[in-house]
């Protein structure tokens, strides 16, 4: 389960973090003893610091850059449109989609609206790299539990 999630990660078909997590929980369940859910609540805290920070670091670079909430907005629709249009791909290019037309119609130009469109690629692979850290880091904390447990 916490291959899968690191997998689903990369390959954003499966809520990666939430897998892995899940993952350590069912261990956490099956060995029920301090050790584990010791391991239980610190990955948990490992996650929940990870999804706060994946969400507001690469949002808060695109709004620094100018990017307005109506664009991220946009994007964020497609994004999930494109999950269900596009398996695999489908949300990345969505929200890469969308914010290059709401910024094609906002600024009435497409090469002004490359910068944002590239802005918004960038916080992706930035939310991508946090999450697979975050994963990482979980997982770590899970092995740790099993070496020392």
């Amino acid at each position: 389960m916490i291959v899968i999630g690191l997998v689903g990660i990369v390959v954003p078909v499966l809520p990666g973090l939430l897998l892995v997590w899940g993952g350590v929980a069912v261990w956490a369940v099956a060995e029920h003893d301090t050790g584990a859910w010791t391991v239980l609540a610190v990955a948990t805290l490992v996650a929940a610091g990870g999804s706060v920070v994946k969400y507001l670091l690469p949002g808060r670079r695109l709004k620094e850059s100018g990017v307005p909430w109506t664009t991220v907005g946009l994007g964020t629709v497609l994004g999930i449109a494109g999950f269900f249009v596009v398996p695999v791909v489908g949300v990345v290019l969505g929200f890469v989609l969308g914010v290059f037309l709401a910024e094609w119609l906002r600024l009435k130009d497409t090469a002004a609206a490359w910068p944002s469109t590239r802005r918004a690629l960038a916080a992706v692979g930035w939310s991508i790299l946090i999450e697979l850290a975050t994963a990482l880091l979980v997982t770590a904390v899970w092995v740790v539990g099993l070496v020392l447990g």
